[in-house]
């Protein structure tokens, strides 16, 4: 058996792929953006496949870069400004909530 024949093959993301996720995002790329949305992101794939081929074993999973100490304090509920302030900002309220446009 060939190494190519045990090897993953990379399938990329085809350019039907590509223009159901710009459907998705509700975008309508012309076909040369397309094209190139498609071979980035195979690109993008290759390099996570690579990444997926590397041992891994025995190290621990790096959340930050950076150390932080744990922020631990009562959770207490405080109410920094008056409700009254806070409505007087907004463009309409019934008095007690913010009145917001109907969506749906």
């Amino acid at each position: 058996m060939s190494a190519a024949a045990t090897a993953p093959e990379h399938k990329g993301l085809g350019l039907q792929d590509a223009a159901a996720i710009a459907r998705l995002a509700r975008l309508a790329p012309d076909d040369a953006l397309l094209e190139r949305f498609a071979r980035q992101a195979s690109d993008i794939l290759a390099a996570m496949e690579t990444l997926a081929e590397v041992d891994t074993t025995g190290v621990a999973p790096l959340y930050s870069p950076m150390e932080h100490a744990p922020v631990l304090r009562e959770d207490v509920v405080l109410q920094v400004h008056p409700r009254e302030e806070l409505l007087a900002t907004a463009p309409e309220t019934d008095g007690q909530f913010f009145m917001v446009p109907r969506i749906v």
